[in-house]
């Protein structure tokens, strides 16, 4: 068999050879590569929003969050060895963005870095999870250069929250009950709107699915037992949530007429978020033959919700 194959050798490259400079070549990549990290940390739903956000008076990496569960997800790279100020700006970054998912990106770690962020994921909660990947970059022969990421850190038994959530052997009966109502109307959406969304069904009571607007979310829920939409602001920045709550309640008239039911506008005082909340007639989630009603009903109200918020800058 050798002789009727040439094998060819894999060769090391050096990332910097791929990404001269971190700000201007690799966080523009991995903002367009997002599938990468994807596979990677075993986020199916990852979607990158923005790089350079800014977080006081720093710049974090990059900013986004898990489609599934909405929780935020922040990343730093360094071209270089891992050190103390990375390290430093990861912690304040992920602070000042209450980021459940936090990854750092090197392409060498320090021992004592890699002790570090194990550390954190043994003292904080078990929602949080500090990554670290390690850069590498390879080719084939005279092939174009890959990306080969190797996981150096992750969560305690994260194999195992990734089987646990592709399985859902352990969840509750609730939360089973919410994951195959959210999968059917998830699929009835990808069916009738696919540029929508490439979620998969959550074992929560909300939904979220973005609007292509940073910290502008459509959250579909069951709220006290009752189907609801709502429009969700969620940027860290309460400030900003208030403002675009307000521009979007100075064309009230407009929204409401669009939407053709009654809308609940929520500024959430003392919260960071702000919302507006239509509801549906909807109030049994163990009706199963009134699902597609439901989905239907889902779909038509985000409609409605998408085409007002074309009609007011909320960027």
């Amino acid at each position: 068999m050798t002789d009727e194959f040439e094998l060819a050798r894999l060769t090391s490259v050096n990332p910097r050879e791929v990404w001269r400079d971190e700000a201007l070549h690799l966080t523009p990549w991995l903002l367009q590569s997002a599938d990468v990290l994807a596979e990677l940390l075993g986020i199916d739903d990852l979607v990158l929003e923005a790089a350079e956000h800014r977080v006081g008076d720093f710049r974090l990496d990059l900013i986004g969050y898990d489609q599934a569960t909405g929780h935020k997800i922040i990343i730093e790279n360094q071209l270089g060895r891992s050190d103390h100020h990375h390290l430093g700006q990861l912690i304040t970054y992920a602070a000042g963005t209450d980021a459940k998912t936090i990854v750092w990106l090197t392409t060498e770690f320090r021992e004592e870095h890699r002790s570090a962020l194990e550390w954190l994921n043994h003292c904080t909660d078990e929602d949080t999870r500090f990554f670290g990947v390690q850069i590498h970059v390879v080719r084939i022969g005279d092939s174009p250069a890959a990306p080969n990421f190797e996981l150096a850190v992750k969560p305690n038994d994260w194999e195992k929250t990734v089987k646990k959530a592709a399985t859902s052997t352990r969840e509750s009966g609730a939360a089973l009950t919410y994951r195959e109502f959210w999968t059917t109307v998830l699929e009835r959406i990808r069916d009738q709107r696919p540029g929508w969304t490439n979620a998969t069904g959550s074992s929560s009571n909300w939904q979220p699915i973005g609007t292509g607007i940073s910290h502008v979310q459509l959250h579909m829920s069951w709220s006290q037992g009752v189907l609801t939409h709502q429009v969700y602001f969620a940027s860290t920045d309460a400030q900003i949530n208030e403002r675009r709550f307000r521009l979007l309640e100075k064309h009230r008239d407009l929204v409401e007429s669009l939407v053709g039911t009654k809308i609940v506008w929520d500024s959430m005082p003392g919260r960071k978020g702000t919302r507006i909340i239509i509801t549906s007639p909807f109030d049994d989630i163990d009706a199963r033959d009134r699902w597609t009603e439901m989905a239907d009903w889902l779909i038509d109200i985000q409609e409605r919700l998408r085409e007002a918020l074309t009609h007011v800058d909320l960027r």
